[in-house]
């Protein structure tokens, strides 16, 4: 594939922090190559650099050294409000802790993103956020608050939310961090949905049992990145 074709293109890319005790090397060298419609997850041990990685891919961080294009821009070369707007468009981000608003129900969480990126008409908002809610099961839910949901509804909120501008690369921190067994297996089902719909996924996780489900897993250890294996797509 050429550079262009990429959704994630790091070249040697370098991530150093300033500490009380010294440079601490977050990143080093990191190359990676992801292809459209992959599902990549990334494992490490705490403190390993897998959240700086993440950072670098969706651009809320930029490297000490190196390139990183992500969905043909060069995220190098934005401004902090290119970036944004880039970001609000192209990447959906999943939080393990739901970061979902506790003031606003789950339909107003979810048509947030809209709102700021001016994504899809006033008038159809509404009607794009419950039919994502109905995707993930939650169409029922759409005028609860957030603290009346379970864990994994709000996973399934924060999922649906992520998805509100038709993003081509969907980003997930820990997503089923804080999900018991049976939960966690229900998100994951549909993360492997949205790959199936053609989505870029990309996974941190520690759940050695869900890893081994998905097709591609690159492992980070002091900052290095370890690549396990190729997708099957």
């Amino acid at each position: 594939m050429t550079n262009s074709e990429w959704v994630i293109d790091l070249k040697n890319v370098d991530k150093t922090f300033v500490g009380p005790a010294g440079p601490i090397h977050a990143l080093r060298s990191v190359n990676l190559q992801v292809a459209p419609g992959e599902f990549v997850g990334v494992m490490g041990p705490s403190g390993s650099g897998k959240s700086t990685l993440l950072n670098m891919i969706t651009g809320i961080d930029r490297p000490t050294n190196g390139d990183v294009r992500v969905i043909g821009a060069q995220l190098n070369d934005l401004s902090e409000n290119t970036l944004a707007r880039w970001r609000g468009k192209n990447v959906g981000v999943i939080f393990q802790f739901f970061q979902l608003l506790p003031t606003l129900t789950i339909i107003e969480n979810v048509m947030l993103p809209m709102d700021f990126c001016r994504v899809w008409k006033p008038r159809e908002r509404p009607e794009r956020a419950i039919h994502l809610l109905d995707q993930v099961g939650l169409a029922d839910q759409a005028h609860k608050l957030p603290n009346t949901l379970s864990g994994g509804q709000q996973q399934r909120a924060a999922i649906a939310r992520a998805l509100a501008n038709d993003p081509p690369l969907v980003m997930g921190d820990e997503p089923t961090g804080n999900l018991d067994s049976k939960a966690a297996d229900k998100v994951f089902n549909l993360f492997e949905a949205l790959v199936n719909q053609g989505k870029t996924f990309m996974m941190v996780t520690h759940n050695v049992d869900l890893a081994s489900r998905v097709p591609r897993v690159v492992d980070v250890l002091d900052g290095e990145l370890f690549d396990n294996g190729t997708s099957k797509t």
